[in-house]
């Protein structure tokens, strides 16, 4: 039997939200920036961090893949990439989770190469015990157990995504 327990209550989610709002909002003040949200994982933490930011911005969105079920197949797949040019823009990459960080390096490393301004991370969550590549976390909501979570965007199999709190699922 499928079970859902609660891990990070709403109330915790939107109090982060507005703390991460208000650091992007003091360290980009008087710039334009372009916050890049990696689908499908993120895109409830980007709606309610870009509410919550109070200067110009744009948002572009990308998709990639390395999961299969529950589990990184530690292939990834690339499935859309921004469409506007990134050159001289402040751009922050949103994302939802970071465990490996395996998709994340590649994703900086990929930016990167697009000559930014600047290009800053932030992570709703990140899972230090599942790390096997170091990336550097600018902007962090929480660190968490090496638990699988659902809630807030994440999902299993698709399902899940609209659970407005972090739960775990001990169901797969």
């Amino acid at each position: 039997m499928n079970s859902i327990e609660q891990y990070l209550s709403s109330e915790q989610i939107e109090n982060r939200i507005t703390e991460l709002a208000g650091l992007i909002n003091r360290d980009y003040e008087g710039k334009d920036i372009v916050i890049v949200s990696v689908l499908k994982g993120s895109f409830i933490f980007c709606a309610d961090l870009i509410r919550k930011i109070k200067i110009p911005l744009q948002v572009e969105f990308i998709a990639v893949s390395s999961y299969e079920g529950s589990h990184s197949s530690g292939q990834l797949s690339f499935k859309h990439d921004v469409s506007m040019c990134l050159e001289n823009k402040h751009v922050i990459l949103l994302e939802d989770i970071i465990d490996t960080g395996l998709t994340m390096s590649f994703l900086l490393k990929h930016f990167k190469l697009k000559n930014p301004a600047s290009l800053k991370l932030c992570s709703l969550l990140f899972k230090p015990a599942r790390l096997k590549t170091p990336v550097e976390i600018d902007y962090l909501g929480f660190e968490i157990e090496d638990k699988f979570v659902i809630g807030m965007g994440l999902d299993y199999n698709g399902c899940f995504r609209e659970l407005p709190y972090i739960g775990v699922y001990n169901g797969h």
